[in-house]
């Protein structure tokens, strides 16, 4: 399934990932412009620093890759590994100029999102494994082939940007999917130099955490104070940008297990309920709608993430039978929620 939601239609991330894509893609005999169909972006706007795009364009352009070639995954690698430190700008200056690993770490789960990711980013520790848990945002069902392009465009990312920040001779110790072994399986061992698990609970790039004591070989603090002053600026633009309909979402995100009525959530963004389905209406948008896709996410959530039951996440999504929230879980997603459940 295909997601949409708050933020996907607004244009304020750099174009550096569709632009990587088309440019890989091109290598094979692809126009750029076949690539750029229907994201309202021409080659030449790529090459302008100017240039703001939205997930909505971002995801069009990995769909195109999907329709224009069998070979989209060798190309989402390639394009992954032309994802140099130096291709995010500030962001990337940030990171190579920060004191240690891990302020470079807290600073990238930070700001990661002023790049307009393919896939979220958090991490964990198991042992001596540093991990970074990726969830997609271009697409949330493992089965679909726009949720396996999108990872492996992620895992290459990120391991040519540890690589720049490491050296060279950075190996990962294993990488686990949660999709199952594409026929392409054995570019993954290549690509990656390390065990890959299919199938798994999480999407992870695993390196043993003795990595993060290496010194940071351009740290500098003159130039990581300008370049953090730039990200965050950056962050501030990315947080306010939106519609009506990205406010409503924010605040019934923020109060999950509370779903206000239409009133309630007017009177806390300043207006009235007539005036907020006005402008929700503009933006071919409804209360109903946003209110059911927050219940949707947040009971995928809840099935992928906890040991809640049935009647519990009912509960917390304001239902009064399991059954009732059963019957809307299978209209939003056509599946019943145990196809969802963590194994």
């Amino acid at each position: 399934m295909q997601l949409a939601g708050p933020g996907f239609n607004d244009k304020v991330y750099p174009p550096h990932k569709i632009a990587a894509l088309a440019f890989a893609l091109s290598e094979i005999g692809i126009d750029p412009a076949d690539v750029l169909a229907g994201t309202g972006i021409t080659p030449e706007r790529l090459q302008s620093p100017d240039t703001r795009v939205s997930y909505r364009q971002t995801q069009q352009a990995f769909l195109n890759a999907l329709r224009l070639t069998p070979d989209a995954s060798r190309c989402a690698f390639r394009a992954g590994e032309r994802m140099r430190v130096t291709a995010y700008g500030m962001y990337g200056y940030a990171l190579l100029s920060s004191r240690s690993h891990q302020e470079s770490l807290q600073f990238a789960l930070k700001y990661h999102r002023v790049m307009g990711p393919v896939a979220d980013m958090t991490y964990d520790e198991d042992g001596n494994d540093a991990i970074f848990v990726y969830t997609p945002l271009l697409c949330d069902s493992p089965d679909d082939d726009l949720y396996r392009l999108t990872m492996e465009f992620q895992f290459a990312s990120h391991v040519t940007i540890n690589q720049d920040l490491y050296g060279s001779s950075f190996r990962l110790s294993g990488v686990r999917v949660r999709y199952a072994a594409p026929e392409h399986a054995r570019d993954y061992e290549r690509v990656f130099g390390c065990p890959v698990r299919f199938s798994q609970e999480r999407n992870e790039l695993r390196f043993d955490r003795r990595w993060m004591t290496e010194p940071m070989r351009y740290a500098n603090p003159i130039t990581n104070a300008m370049a953090l002053e730039m990200c965050e600026r950056g962050l501030a633009e990315v947080r306010k940008a939106g519609t009506i309909a990205a406010e409503v979402y924010r605040v019934l995100f923020e109060q999950p297990g509370r779903f206000p009525n239409i009133d309630a959530i007017a009177g806390e963004l300043k207006t009235n309920a007539r005036a907020l389905r006005r402008r929700l209406a503009a933006e071919q948008m409804s209360y109903r709608d946003i209110l059911a896709e927050v219940r949707m996410r947040l009971a995928i959530e809840y099935l992928r993430n906890t040991d809640m039951t049935n009647d519990e996440i009912a509960t917390r999504l304001g239902y009064s039978e399991a059954a009732n929230f059963r019957h809307a879980f299978i209209r939003w997603t056509q599946h019943n929620p145990s196809y969802y459940r963590k194994p």
